[in-house]
């Protein structure tokens, strides 16, 4: 199978760095494929702008969308977002592995989202009308193909549990995981998360690789998170809220999975 990891630490000496050497090599020995966007070695551009088309008039107005959605149809996007999106479309699998930095990922993985997430790519897909609003959210570009977050954090598990100080890891991620994964189409695994990244010592980064060649090994066996599917009649069409006799009572980010 196709693996790519879109990596985001500045330092390759990190515990990051570590895990991501370990990753691209567990996957080879198991006779995958494997590439890597790292970002900043990579020294990707963050900033979603003009620039990214590459037959715009620079007097006319920036427009996010529709610059984007012209420069995908006419192929004169920017090279680095067109080298990301092949990425991607040759991939079975994706891992997005980043330490979580107040709260979400660096803002140099957010641009890679803002920029090779193009319109038409990543959003602005399908049918739009009284019966269907568009494919996403379990459809897309990218269904059929498996994401995992690999997240480390310097607090501790309990700052992250349900009723820890930084609120639940996965309301966190939520935003992530449903809203940038399962939107395009992506079967999003849960998480794997490595916390107080301060006191990992030899025996528990040991511990650590160990648990997550399980969880690579388990890419295409593991169950996905169970995200309601925007088009499986669970909501209703325009409005896309949840029909009333499903989870009754139940609202936030609990409602959109069965």
């Amino acid at each position: 199978m196709n693996v790519l990891i879109v990596y985001a630490h500045p330092e390759p000496r990190s515990l990051n760095g570590a895990l991501k050497d370990f990753a691209v090599q567990h996957l080879l020995a198991q006779g995958h494929a494997v590439q890597v966007s790292d970002l900043y070695a990579m020294n990707w551009k963050a900033t979603l702008d003009g620039a990214d088309r590459l037959d715009r008039d620079p007097a006319a107005r920036f427009d996010a969308s529709l610059d984007s959605r012209h420069a995908y149809e006419h192929g004169t996007q920017s090279a680095d977002i067109t080298a990301e999106q092949d990425k991607l479309r040759w991939a079975d699998a994706v891992l997005f592995q980043f330490p979580l930095w107040w709260f979400s990922m660096p803002a140099i993985m957010k641009g890679w989202f803002e920029r090779v997430y193009a319109y038409g790519f990543g959003y602005g897909v399908g049918e739009h009308s009284d019966r269907r609003w568009g494919d996403r959210y379990g459809e897309g570009m990218l269904a059929g193909k498996r994401a995992m977050l690999v997240v480390t954090t310097g607090g501790w598990d309990s700052h992250y549990e349900a009723r820890g100080i930084n609120g639940p890891l996965e309301d966190l991620l939520f935003p992530i995981q449903h809203g940038m994964l399962f939107y395009p189409g992506f079967e999003v695994l849960p998480p794997f998360a490595i916390h107080r990244t301060s006191r990992v010592d030899d025996a528990r980064y040991t511990e650590t690789t160990a648990a997550l060649g399980q969880r690579l090994d388990g890419l295409w066996t593991q169950a996905p998170i169970p995200f309601r599917r925007q088009n499986s009649g669970d909501y209703l069409i325009p409005q896309l809220t949840l029909r009333e006799d499903l989870a009754p009572g139940v609202t936030g980010f609990t409602a959109h999975t069965v």
